[in-house]
């Protein structure tokens, strides 16, 4: 359905874009928890932690109902804006996720800013990442893993592929990013990315808001150049893995993903763009009953089961 005039003055209303996330990034993790619910009880999964030198990495594993025999697994990198979100408000979304492509589920509960800027949430995300593909510690191969994030977590999947090709540690075969944010620099001033100031205000996510989260990430203004912060600031993006891009018509962060997917694809990449009509930023958290939400898991399925 388009979005008419009531629904346009509502998501106005509900972006709110008067709160400084800078100075109340707090509430935003609070917010985020009541807006995603944990999984009941009846609805197994089950955590573990993998080490990232003196920290443990919290994750938490999510199957699909009835699953006998192993299957190929998604390790995933949840959105929040690098600053709120953990496996326990993504738990539905990765059940959701599981049941519906017949997959396992990792899910990393990365380290968040600003208590803990980049690089180190990325680093966590890596370390289990290293760790599944080297040494696996699940009954999987590494051919069957697929890495995949959604917002910040697109980011952070984005820049993981990176890293993995320049240390040639591991090699993910296919990397799915949902609305990813790839830029270093979201201010509409200066950004190429019409989407910016198209949706700026309005649906929800905001240009202020991203800067916002953008700052709280960053511990150095030279972060902003580094390719494993900013993907899109890499100079070469070859060597990456075939890759699914689904961005939404209404985020302002829709053009750099898909200018990502072009790059990658001018590189040398086997690469897939799919744009949501009259999607919002964030809207995969949906149930899967919702017609975009349903679409998205056809693409991501068809994309799943290529070749």
């Amino acid at each position: 359905m388009a979005i008419n005039k009531y629904m346009r003055a509502a998501l106005r209303a509900l972006s709110y874009p008067d709160i400084d996330v800078t100075r109340h990034y707090l509430l935003v993790r609070q917010a985020t928890r009541v807006t995603h619910p944990p999984l009941p009880d009846e609805c197994p999964s089950f955590p573990f932690s993998v080490p990232n030198g003196d920290h443990e990495v919290p994750c938490r594993l999510f199957t699909p109902h009835l699953a006998i025999e192993p299957l190929p697994l998604i390790l995933f990198a949840h959105g929040g804006g690098w600053i709120a979100g953990d496996v326990s408000t993504y738990s539905r979304v990765c059940q959701n996720l599981a049941e519906c492509t017949g997959h396992m589920v990792l899910s990393v509960d990365y380290r968040l800013a600003p208590e803990y800027p980049f690089p180190a949430g990325f680093d966590d995300y890596y370390a289990v990442a290293k760790a599944l593909f080297t040494a696996p510690f699940l009954p999987v191969l590494p051919h069957e893993i697929t890495v995949m994030g959604d917002s910040a977590g697109g980011n952070l999947t984005a820049a993981l592929c990176l890293r993995a090709r320049d240390e040639g540690w591991f090699a993910p075969h296919r990397q799915i990013l949902l609305y990813p944010a790839c830029a270093g620099d979201h201010d509409p001033a200066t950004s190429p990315y019409e989407s910016l100031r198209e949706n700026g205000e309005g649906y929800l996510l905001t240009t202020k808001r991203v800067c916002e989260y953008m700052s709280l990430y960053c511990a150095d203004p030279a972060d902003r150049t580094n390719p494993y912060f900013a993907p899109l600031a890499a100079l070469d993006l070859s060597r990456q893995p075939n890759t699914l891009i689904v961005t939404a018509q209404y985020d302002p962060l829709r053009d750099e993903g898909e200018a990502y997917g072009a790059r990658l694809l001018a590189d040398g990449n086997r690469v897939t763009v799919r744009r949501m009509p009259d999607a919002l930023h964030g809207f995969f958290s949906l149930p899967p009953r919702f017609s975009t939400v349903q679409t998205c898991y056809r693409h991501i399925n068809d994309f799943l089961h290529e070749p």
